[in-house]
């Protein structure tokens, strides 16, 4: 199937169906159709009632081409260069309802994310007018309060592929500036390849240790002796307790009790 083809194909095709031997592939491809479409124009199944339009008048295909495709089966059918280059339009994209008022949360979003677009682009991306953006930037918008930042690409409003091709024209302006007014360009950190990453040796924190210290006769004596100390020094604790203990105390009502019990015991 070729990247040009006829202005109005299912016309074009009927004629080539009455009036040339081509194959169904060889028209299929010319115009753009699928082949049943074309067999079913030959059938009378499919655009029974278009008239046929005659490509070779109206400059879309030579004789001579048509002529070398009915000799050979495999040859594919080119659409004739036109003398004139008609400028493509470019029209205002067309926005469904229900989308229309998801455009201000996608205008936010382009300003947090991408703030070096200009108004003009973000027009062309979102279809949106300048004063809106404005409003939008300054926080004076009617519903401000309420907007949330969501890709225009996940909403439908534009492509990726547009949305990559303004981003890249921004780079390359600010770039453009930045060279101008002669600063320099700040890098920012990147990760490494693999092939640096596994190559170099992994590296082991080991912390500081402090240096040995050499201890003398006497500190080794006044260790041991502390040591020593500590395990008799329970024991000693308490025989001191006892030696400190007071006398107990004789009453003279005991003293009594004891004579009167010996009387007692010896009669």
């Amino acid at each position: 199937m070729s990247d040009r083809t006829p202005l109005m194909p299912k016309a074009t095709a009927v004629w080539l169906v009455d009036n040339t031997s081509l194959t169904f592939t060889q028209i299929a491809e010319f115009c753009g159709l699928h082949v049943l479409e074309v067999k079913g124009i030959a059938d009378g199944d499919v655009a029974q009632g278009i008239r046929g339009l005659d490509p070779i008048t109206r400059g879309q295909i030579t004789r001579d081409e048509i002529e070398r495709g009915e000799k050979n089966p495999d040859h594919k059918l080119k659409v004739a260069e036109a003398g004139v280059e008609i400028p493509e339009i470019r029209r205002k994209r067309y926005t469904p309802l229900s989308l229309r008022q998801e455009k201000p949360n996608a205008v936010l979003w382009l300003l947090r994310n991408h703030p070096e677009l200009k108004d003009s682009q973000i027009i062309r991306l979102v279809g949106t007018t300048k004063q809106t953006i404005a409003q939008i930037r300054d926080r004076s918008h009617w519903n401000s309060s309420n907007l949330a930042p969501n890709d225009p690409v996940t909403l439908g409003i534009c492509s990726q592929i547009d949305l990559d091709a303004e981003v890249k024209k921004a780079a390359r302006r600010v770039e453009r500036e930045r060279k101008a007014n002669g600063e320099v360009e700040e890098k920012a950190g990147t990760l490494l390849p693999t092939e640096q990453t596994t190559g170099q040796p992994i590296a082991q924190i080991i912390s500081p240790q402090d240096e040995e210290h050499i201890e003398t006769e006497a500190e080794v004596e006044a260790r041991i002796f502390a040591r020593l100390k500590g395990m008799s020094g329970p024991k000693e604790e308490e025989e001191e307790d006892v030696d400190d203990a007071p006398p107990p105390e004789v009453t003279i009502e005991d003293t009594d009790t004891t004579d009167a019990e010996e009387d007692a015991a010896k009669e």
